[in-house]
Formats: C-alpha cells, structure tokens, sequence
C-alpha cells in the first residue's frame, strides 16, 4: 500500500473522533472507544498485526491511562475537600473583595489565579473553579466561561505540575536516546535534561501570548459584553494587563528554564498572584475609571443560563485567609521537596514503580507506574488527608468530598482508558519485527508525518501548533495530545530536518492553547455556569482567540527554527 494511503488510513481514527464529537456532538465517553475500535480495525486489517499483539498494546495504554488518572483523582480530590471544609469560599470571598472593576478581576481571577490552579491541579479544573467565582461578582455566564477557556491556555503546558511534558513525550523517549549519536544537537544527557529542553523552548513560544492575550481579551470583552461594545474600554487596562504579564512570566521564565517542567505555572501563578494582589490594593497600574457591564436587563438573552449573576450566593468567609490558602502552599512546598534531586526524596520516590513486563507474552510490550512520584498521590492525595485536620473537616463534610470525586472520575476513567489505548496503537503499530508487522509498514504517525512533511515543506513551523491544538479539542487533555502527536511531530521534524526539539516544544505549545477549544473543558464550564446546550456559541467565541494564538506561535517557531538553524532556510 501507498504512503499516502497509509497516511490516510491513519488519520481515520482521528477522523472519527472530531465527526463524532463535534459533528454528531457525541461525548467522549461514546465517541473514543468508537475511535480506538477503528484504530484497532487498521492495525489488524492494513497494517497485518497480529489481533493479540494489538490487545496487548491496548493494555500497555490502558496502564498509561491509570498514572495519568490517579494525577486526575488527586486533582479533584484537592478540589472537593476545599469545596467541603469551607477552604474554598474563604479563598473565593477573598478574591471578591479586592476591585469592583470587572477588567481587575478578570485579570486576577481568570487569568492569574486560574493560572496558579492550573499549574497545581490542572485537567480543567481552572476554568470550572473560576468561571463561578467571576459568575459570582456580577459577570455574565457566557463572558465568564468564555474568559476562563481563553485563559486556561499559556499555563498549560506545566499544568498539573508538569504532566503534560513529564508523561505527555514519555513515547519520545527512546527516540530522543537513539538521536543523541545520530543528530547534532541533541546532546542530551537525561531524560530530565530533555524536559528542561523541551519547557524552555515552550516558554519562548508562550511568552508573547502572556501579555498578548490579557489585553486582547479584555477588549474582546468589552466588545461583545460592553454596554457601549467597543474595543478601547478593555484596551484602558492595558497596563495593568502587562503589569499581571510580568508578575507572571519573570517566575514563569525562571524555573521553566533553571528547575524543570514541574513548576512554571504553580509558582509563576501563586507569585504573581501574590504580587498582582498587592498592586491592585495599592491602586498600582490599575484604570482610573471603573468599568462594569452595565444593566443586567439590558443583557442579551444568550449571555445568560440557568444561574443569573444577579441571584448568585454571596462567598463567606469559614476560617482565615492563610487557613484556606495552607493546602496550596503545602502543595508547592512537598513538590519543590520532593522534586530536587540533591534533596533525596525525588529519588526514593521515584524509585517505587509497580511495572508490566512482557504484556501478553510480547517482550516488547512493558508499562509501569510510579505510584509515589506521580503529583496526584504525593502531594495532591497526601494534602488532602491532611486538610481534613487542618481545616477542622466533619465526617459527613469528607464523606461528601470523596464520594463526589470518585462520581466524578467515570467519565474521564472511560474517556482515557480509550484515547490512550489508541495512541498506544498508533506508536506500536510500525515495531520492527517481521512476525508482528509482516509488511515493514510504518508507525501510524509516522506514516502522518511522512506524508504532510511532503505537503508543508519547511513551513512546518508555522502550523505544528495546530496539530497540538487539534489533539486537545480531541482528547480533551494536552497530555494525551502530546501522548498522540508526540511522535507525529518528531517524524515530521526528522523528515524536514527540521529541529526536533523546537517542533516538539510547538506541539506541547499547541496542546495548551487547544484547551480554549476543548470539548471537555466547554462542557464542564457550561455545567457549572447554567449554560448547558450552548457549547456551539462559547466554541464560536473561544476559536478567534485559539487562531490567533496559533499564528502567533507559528510565527515565534519559524523565527526559532531560522536564527537558530539558518541552513535550513
């Protein structure tokens, strides 16, 4: 069969995914098994492998699945613990009570405290938790879960302390270990030197968007939520935007490039938003006028849901500022702790690993999980049980927090089990080995690669964000965009000679921004805003800022690749 054939036969899965789910609006839970059955169908009837070598791929991602799933559990775990002990309405009556104008808030809310709880817990729980809180202060629905989607973007690469680097290029591993004595340039001693790599070059392609994207979304705001629509009333708080963009990205920039993956967006969000705090207190950088959205009644029919901003409960304060905040800090100080190799722990920890050896009989076929290392058990789980003491909780109060969050954990058990088990497929399916791929085809991404590599040329650079962006709306997580597109991207990069690390990073990039688009995130935001079944309208609002953010990007990337390698050119 033909490359382009094969590519073609690849790109059915993915196909059937975004007909599924955006045409037919399908959720994940239906539309992925669905996906993974038509990727398990290509492996077996074009790609000649063998129907058990393909379950055993499916188990490996299955596996996969469960590390990426505990992080998940501890992420909302944290959340409905804070929810129950009262820690969460402290947080929240605090943060209503610094500005009454609504571009500040919008700025500390959606864009430097969603930040933070995306650099702590991630998987979409910024824009669910902020969305509400900017409901709360007198926002339109659709306004607030439009800013939280748009915001919960430039923080994500890092998210969930670092999850979408650390597991999301785990497939790229080994690739990246044989290119050490075959590519100049790749000079990479570790896998964690690679990371670090992989994190600097994405803060480079993030960083414009850091203080681009506060100020053009204030606009846009202001634009189609104003009383008087025009652009320059959010453009009045440009200084306070780029006051936030610089509070944010000087912590960003420096543990991106000096720490590790790890800690960008936790500490670059918790810093900034102490530092952000402050200044708006003292008035520092902030519009001299006040700015609102006017007359709810004047409000158009569809900015509005089951919950009215004007009927929204008013936050109070259960316990003390630093009582509500105590779980996040320790969250920041157990991950430092326990992250720094010369401290001891990052090696014990990493150490304990349950492993898969030989899955099904097929040697090549491992799997494992560090189940003390991944953020989700230490410190996410460890924190939670300890905020039960800290925070005085009743045994009615933690019954209530853990029986919602295993509740919760359904949909993304069977969303995920699938979407990896599929990528595990896709990785697996171009093995070397006569026996079990008797054509020597290609990986299924790798096939991709080969052929859109002939197609974009080096202009590459300018859409591999794009593809990041898509694997998100898809999967609903930049770890398992990256888990799916890793791979597509390196071959690309290999088949252009084009560096692999700057389209590495743009794919990682391109994960993170697709949160503004992504299925899951709207959906959850429309749930807890009242604004079920207009998931098309936020999609249509959330895309222009996606596009933009991608030809940005686009444009850093190919600038990258042209100082930095100008033979290519």
């Amino acid at each position: 069969m033909s490359l382009e054939l094969l590519a073609l036969v690849a790109m059915l899965p993915i196909l059937v995914a975004l007909v599924l789910m955006v045409g037919l609006r399908w959720p994940a839970t239906k539309a992925m098994p669905l996906a993974w059955l038509t990727a398990a169908a290509a492996a077996v009837s074009v790609w000649g492998l063998p129907l058990s070598y393909v379950a055993a791929l499916t188990l490996q991602g299955f596996v996969t699945a469960i590390g990426i799933l505990i992080i998940v559990f501890g992420a909302i775990i944290i959340l409905y613990t804070l929810k129950y002990s009262g820690g969460m309405e402290t947080i929240q009556h605090g943060m209503q009570n610094i500005s009454r104008d609504r571009r500040v808030q919008a700025i500390i809310i959606g864009y430097m405290f969603a930040a933070f709880i995306e650099g702590a817990a991630g998987f979409g729980t910024p824009a669910a938790l902020a969305a509400p809180l900017l409901l709360s202060l007198g926002f339109p629905p659709l306004a607030a879960a439009v800013l939280c989607l748009v915001f919960n973007s430039f923080p994500v690469t890092f998210g969930a302390v670092g999850t979408p680097i650390i597991l999301g290029l785990k497939f790229l591993h080994p690739l990246v270990n044989q290119a050490v004595t075959d590519v100049p340039g790749l000079n990479y001693t570790s896998v964690e030197q690679f990371n670090l790599v992989i994190g600097q070059w994405a803060t480079v392609m993030h960083i414009g968007m850091v203080f681009i994207l506060p100020i053009f979304m204030l606009g846009f705001i202001t634009r189609f939520f104003g009383p008087e629509r025009r652009w320059s009333d959010g453009f009045r708080a440009w200084k306070f935007c780029v006051f936030a963009a610089v509070s944010f990205s000087v912590p960003y920039l420096g543990f991106a490039w000096f720490v590790g993956p790890e800690f960008p967006s936790l500490i670059g969000g918790l810093l900034g938003l102490g530092v952000l705090i402050y200044g708006a207190k003292k008035g520092f950088c902030v519009p001299n006028d006040s700015w609102d959205f006017g007359d709810e009644s004047k409000w158009e029919p569809e900015w509005t849901g089951d919950i009215s901003s004007s009927n929204s409960d008013e936050f109070k304060c259960h316990m003390s500022q630093f009582r509500a905040w105590l779980p996040y800090i320790l969250i920041g100080l157990i991950l430092v702790i326990t992250r720094i190799p010369e401290l001891g722990l990052k090696g014990l920890l990493a150490g304990q690993k349950i492993a898969w050896q030989g899955i099904l009989g097929y040697e090549h076929v491992n799997a494992s999980i560090d189940y003390l290392y991944l953020p989700g058990t230490i410190p996410f789980t460890l924190v939670a049980l300890l905020t039960i003491f800290l925070h005085g909780m009743k045994g009615e109060a933690v019954k209530k927090a853990w029986s919602e969050s295993f509740a919760k954990m359904k949909n993304p058990t069977i969303a995920l089990f699938f979407a990896v088990g599929l990528v595990s497929i896709f990785r697996g399916s171009g093995i070397v080995d006569g026996l079990l791929n008797p054509n020597t085809y290609p990986s299924m991404p790798l096939a991709m690669a080969k052929s859109v590599a002939a197609i974009a040329g080096n202009g590459w650079p300018m859409v591999a964000s794009f593809v990041g962006g898509l694997g998100s709306f898809i999967t609903g997580s930049n770890t398992v965009s990256d888990l799916l597109f890793a791979e597509f991207q390196w071959g690309v990069a290999a088949q252009l000679e084009l560096p692999r690390q700057i389209i590495v990073a743009a794919q990682v990039v391109g994960g993170a921004m697709g949160n503004m688009v992504c299925i899951h995130n709207i959906v959850a935001v429309c749930a807890v805003v009242g604004l079920s079944g207009m998931e098309g309208t936020i999609l249509k609002r959330t895309v222009w800022p996606f596009i933009l953010y991608g030809i940005v990007v686009g444009l850093v990337a190919t600038m990258m690749c042209f100082v930095f390698f100008p033979t290519l050119f």
